[in-house]
């Protein structure tokens, strides 16, 4: 049931959001060469590598790993600072949850390179299920909370999914979206 919701909920807001896809590439292409997707590698479910696709917010000769610059903010485009603010960033996201590599809501999947991250939520068995486009530990702080509290979220929700759960995630997505809560960068 849950990736049928997965699946029709992410093709209906591509579908009602193609125009800002739209805007956003252009906005991309107009500012800086280069592709107007980034692609990441992410564990997955059961730790299997996708890759993650987001609009490019970055200049094209950012080095690969952004989290371990001194200053990330100098990379960062002018539209950039615009669609990270406001999440835009993650739409294209809705593609992998149509492909099957994430849902809509799960744990937010961790970068490649946060070793002890995936290594402390694959021990919780956190692993075991889709990462989401959206998750508990996002809408309970996202960059303002320690790996081991998103690991505590991320543990609970895999212990605890339902409908319902996953709606108030989505709705409290949708309120911290709206006023950047729980957004550093």
């Amino acid at each position: 049931m849950k990736r049928i919701f997965d699946f029709l909920s992410s093709l209906f807001v591509i579908i009602i959001a193609a125009p800002v896809f739209v805007i956003t590439a252009l906005a991309i292409k107009a500012e800086s060469k280069g592709p107007i997707i980034f692609k990441q590698k992410r564990p997955g479910i059961n730790n299997t590598i996708f890759n993650i696709y987001k609009f490019r917010s970055m200049k094209i000769d950012t080095p690969n790993v952004a989290t371990d610059l001194i200053d990330p903010s100098t990379y960062i485009t002018k539209s950039g600072k615009f669609i990270r603010r406001t999440s835009i960033d993650e739409l294209p996201q809705l593609f992998n949850i149509l492909k099957g590599d994430m849902s809509v809501v799960g744990p937010r999947p961790a970068l490649y390179n946060q070793y002890e991250l995936i290594e402390k939520r694959t021990k919780k068995d956190v692993h075991l299920v889709r990462p989401g486009l959206t998750g508990l530990a996002q809408v309970m702080g996202r960059d303002n909370i320690s790996d081991d509290q998103k690991v505590q979220y991320d543990k609970y929700y895999v212990d605890n999914q339902t409908f319902l759960l996953d709606m108030f995630i989505i709705y409290k997505t949708i309120k911290n979206t709206i006023t950047s809560e729980g957004v550093s960068h």
